[in-house]
């Protein structure tokens, strides 16, 4: 699974960090970090941060062969 947030339409609402705390986080500056790609065991709780994503920010790919 490939994650990638885009943070021209990110409005750092944060409904990611509360579904995905292990992939979604922010860091000292309150800017949205992520792990771009999250281990399989993450796949559940990514899918949740993308449907909440209010921006619709988030989207999710397969991972490339």
């Amino acid at each position: 699974m490939r994650v990638t947030v885009d943070m021209n339409l990110c409005e750092s609402h944060g409904q990611c960090v509360f579904a995905a705390p292990d992939v979604f986080s922010f860091d000292d500056d309150d800017y949205l970090v992520y792990d771009a790609t999250p281990a399989d065991a993450h796949a559940e709780h990514v899918r949740g941060a993308a449907a909440m994503c209010p921006a619709r920010a988030i989207t999710i790919a397969a991972e490339g062969p």
